[in-house]
């Protein structure tokens, strides 16, 4: 058995297996939870996604829509994930309805002659999200892929929205923060 001397007092080498194999899992667990508490930093180099990255890339959001992606993203910050689908997603419809008020009425009232839409707010009492993706669609503003792509993150916000077992965590609510804004930035370089 060796000896060796510490400001503890004499002991041998078996006795600090114990010692060390505890600070091992000590470390461990520290790192754990650091990375646990740094994840929810946006500029962390523990974030699977930057969303200020790609927030910067959009261009031309009204006062609105901007407010409603702040508040998606200040909802992540404090866990509120199912909230920060809602309102992500609440954002990108009230960028897709401006688009359709714009200068689609006329059209919109060839494919839908019961929905008598005249203004932005007539449209949004009369179609629901799913139906407002579907006149996308059908006007040529969206691709078939697009089409499925919103019904798709349409299903994870209804999700969301209504009593459910899914319960997204920080990861999954910035993704989907994520997806949304590439999507948007996707219409606003084809629409503009």
């Amino acid at each position: 058995m060796t000896k060796s001397s510490s400001p503890l007092g004499r002991t041998s080498s078996n006795d600090r297996v114990p010692f060390v194999l505890e600070v091992v899992r000590r470390g461990n667990a520290f790192r754990k939870e650091a990375n646990r508490i740094l994840a929810t930093l946006e500029s962390s180099q523990s974030r699977t996604i930057t969303i200020e990255e790609t927030y910067k890339h959009l261009t031309k959001l009204s006062v609105k829509q901007d407010d409603l992606f702040r508040q998606a993203l200040r909802c992540t910050e404090q866990s509120l994930y199912r909230a920060a689908h809602v309102l992500a997603w609440a954002a990108l419809m009230d960028f897709l309805e401006e688009r359709l008020a714009r200068d689609q009425f006329k059209k919109l009232s060839k494919i839908r002659p019961r929905w008598n839409v005249g203004s932005i707010e007539d449209l949004r009492d009369v179609g629901s999200d799913f139906q407002i993706v579907d006149v996308l669609r059908e006007l040529g503003l969206c691709s078939k892929n697009d089409d499925k792509a919103l019904k798709g993150l349409l299903s994870r916000r209804n999700e969301c929205a209504h009593p459910t077992e899914y319960y997204p965590g920080l990861n999954e609510s910035l993704g989907y923060i994520s997806e949304i804004l590439q999507r948007l930035g996707h219409f606003q370089s084809k629409w503009i």
